[in-house]
């Protein structure tokens, strides 16, 4: 079981996520027992805005001096952060190509309540799978395993910068900052809808 490589559970990660995943054969184990780390893609997504990049955060109560298990975080409700990620993506990608034909199920998303961001985050990771039509092998960890480099992928910043080589697709507003390399997954999905898994 250590032999796989173990990946962070993200809310809607960046494109590089699973290009990685794939590299592994789709088989790996996802981190339930990590502490918490902030300003990661735990928590956050990027995504294209008429503005440039826009980061949309899952607000989360975490005590300041305690560490606490990324299966324990709760999602902070005290404002309405799920009509804002809305609201957001609705103005980013109304346009896109394929956005009305995700909408319905993808909405879910954001009217139901969620206590916890692992369990919110593996639901939103699934459908996203589903929606790549890829099969995927995964079990989560049960305790907190030291692992080899090159098969731990719960660094802070791995996926934050563009790894390997993006090749420019379509997107809605790339007349006004050119293409912008490994946004979210979802906005790979609704520009290219059915034709995302073959970009992957």
């Amino acid at each position: 079981m250590q032999s796989l490589a173990i990946f962070p559970l993200f809310y809607l990660p960046p494109i590089s996520y699973f290009k990685e995943l794939k590299r592994f054969g789709n088989e790996f184990l996802l981190e339930k027992e990590e502490h918490f780390p902030k300003q990661t893609f735990r928590n956050r997504a990027t995504i294209y805005s008429p503005n440039g990049s826009l980061d949309l955060i899952v607000p989360v109560i975490r005590g300041s001096k305690i560490h606490t298990k990324i299966k324990d975080v709760r999602i902070s409700n005290d404002f309405n952060w799920q009509r804002l990620h809305w609201k957001s993506l609705e103005s980013c990608y109304r346009n896109s190509a394929y956005f009305e034909y995700y909408e319905d199920e993808f909405a879910r998303f954001y009217h139901q309540k969620y206590e916890f961001l692992f369990d919110y985050n593996l639901e939103v990771v699934q459908w996203l799978f589903k929606q790549l039509k890829t099969t995927t092998s995964f079990e989560v960890t049960t305790e907190y395993h030291e692992i080899p480099e090159e098969l731990d992928f719960r660094g802070r910043t791995l996926f934050k910068k563009p790894e390997g080589e993006f090749k420019p697709y379509f997107q809605v507003f790339d007349d006004r900052e050119g293409f912008k390399p490994n946004l979210s997954i979802v906005d790979l999905l609704f520009n290219q809808g059915p034709q995302s898994k073959t970009y992957i």
